[in-house]
Order: structure tokens, then C-alpha cells, then sequence
């Protein structure tokens, strides 16, 4: 069971994020102000595009299932994503509106920019609400997080697209193979909460571990790490092995949901 503080943030968000998810004129997460207006010219996948100024740029809040780059399949629905979102560009000429959040480039050089149709629907809120794309919060870039999370609860709850294939289902940290990487939701007990100077790292079972950089500690209101000890979670994000272990990077509240002792 979820905590009872948590179900009440919960539900507080839910009422909320209800209300703003449909907007204040009707659209889907609308931009409070626009930086840019573009044509698109490519789509590469369901969460990056190419600007006729030639600028690529990966949309803000959310990740949609990976396209195969070489000869392993795509994941389940990335093409499905895809397609989704040239339809929707289609139906205005490629047309965008653009809005920056804190940071205008990610480590790749692409853009950052949440993308909206001239009608004020956000790209990323309509590919969420559909089930082709999680949810995600990378900090410093929190802007529109909530309403981007109420989209997604309403797809997971009905199990649409991608949440209705078990790829996409939290997946218990002692399934998980050795191998695995990439965008996941993991579950598990925390066993063990280890300090470190500049980290908190939670241990859950078959040797897969939670970082939590302490400068991410102001975007984890509500949750306390350390406190964490005997809980059950579940986590969203990448995964990576480092030492032969499995390894999860958690930045913001919103990818770490806590479960009752």
C-alpha cells in the first residue's frame, strides 16, 4: 500500500493536475509562454525532432521506447510513437511552437524545448496521454512536470499503448538480468541506505542500487532517503552497471514512488 501521506499528496495532485491537464482554454498542458516558432523536418523517433533551422531537439518530460539503431529490434511501440507524432505534426504543416525550460541543451547538443501545436496541445502531453511515452522529470527542468505525470496516470491506469506489454511493467530488481540497461520502472525492499560525502545510495535486492546525489536533495521534496531503510519502491530511469553492478540515478520525487513499511 502506498503511505497515507503519500495517497494524500497523491490525490491533492491528481485533483489538481486534473484541472490543468485539460487547461485553462481546453488544450493539453498548454505553454504559459513561447520562445520560438519552427517547422519541423524530420522526426526521428517519438521524443526528438529536426527543425528546418536544423537545430534537433528532444522534447522535455518525456521518453518514449527506443527505435533500433543497428540490427536489435526497436523497443515495443517506439515505431508506434513515431508515427503518433508525425501524425499529429501532420495535421498542423510540421508547425510548432516552442518553449525552453532551464536548460537549453542536453549533453548531446540537442535542444531542449517542450513543443506545442499552434492549438496550444503540448507534444508531449498527447503522446503521454495515448500510453506511447513515460513520464520523466530531469532536473533543473521541472516545468510542467505535474501535468506531464497526470497524463501518463491517466494511460497506465487504462493500460494503454506501451503499458498494456509487460516490458513496461515494474519489473522486480531481482529479475532484472545483468545485462539490462536503459529506460526501466524497477521495484523492490530497500535492504540498506548507505552515506556517502556527496550521495545516498539505496540497496535493493540482487545488488541493484538507487543514487541519489545530495545537490538532487531540493527536488526530492517529501521523500526522505535515509529514512527509506525497509520500504518498498518503485523507480523509474536509466539504468547502467558500473563495478558489475546495476545502478539507478534518481533526481527528482517523481521517479521514486515509496510504499508503506
Amino acid at each position: 500500500m502506498i503511505s497515507i501521506r503519500a495517497a494524500a499528496f497523491a490525490g491533492a495532485l491528481f485533483i489538481a493536475c486534473t484541472v490543468w491537464v485539460s487547461g485553462a482554454w481546453g488544450a493539453l498542458c498548454p505553454a504559459d509562454v513561447t520562445d520560438f516558432t519552427a517547422k519541423v523536418r524530420h522526426v526521428y523517433d517519438g521524443d526528438t525532432v529536426k527543425l528546418e533551422d536544423g537545430r534537433a531537439v528532444r522534447l522535455v518530460g518525456l521518453n518514449t521506447p527506443e527505435i533500433s539503431r543497428d540490427e536489435s529490434p526497436s523497443d515495443p511501440y517506439a515505431r508506434a510513437a513515431r508515427r503518433a507524432l508525425i501524425e499529429m505534426l501532420d495535421t498542423t504543416g510540421f508547425r510548432v511552437h516552442g518553449r525552453y525550460d532551464t536548460e537549453r541543451r542536453d549533453r548531446y547538443g540537442r535542444t531542449l524545448a517542450h513543443l506545442f501545436l499552434p492549438d496550444g496541445n503540448s507534444l508531449t502531453a498527447m503522446l503521454l496521454q495515448r500510453g506511447l511515452g513515460a513520464a520523466i522529470t530531469v532536473p533543473p527542468n521541472v516545468w510542467n512536470g505535474e501535468c506531464y505525470f497526470a497524463a501518463e496516470a491517466g494511460a497506465r491506469d487504462r493500460l494503454r499503448g506501451m503499458w498494456s506489454h509487460p516490458r513496461f511493467q515494474p519489473i522486480e530488481s531481482t529479475r532484472l538480468s545483468r545485462s539490462a540497461s536503459g529506460f526501466r520502472l524497477i521495484k523492490g525492499e530497500v535492504e540498506r541506505v548507505g552515506l556517502r560525502r556527496n550521495s545516498i545510495w539505496l540497496d535493493l535486492p540482487g545488488g541493484v542500487s538507487l543514487r541519489i546525489d545530495k545537490r538532487d536533495l531540493q527536488y526530492l521534496a517529501g521523500v526522505d532517503p535515509v529514512g527509506l531503510k525497509g520500504s518498498g519502491v518503485v523507480a523509474r530511469g536509466w539504468l547502467y552497471k558500473r563495478k558489475g553492478k546495476l545502478r539507478m540515478r534518481i533526481r527528482h520525487a517523481s521517479a521514486i514512488e515509496v510504499r508503506s513499511k
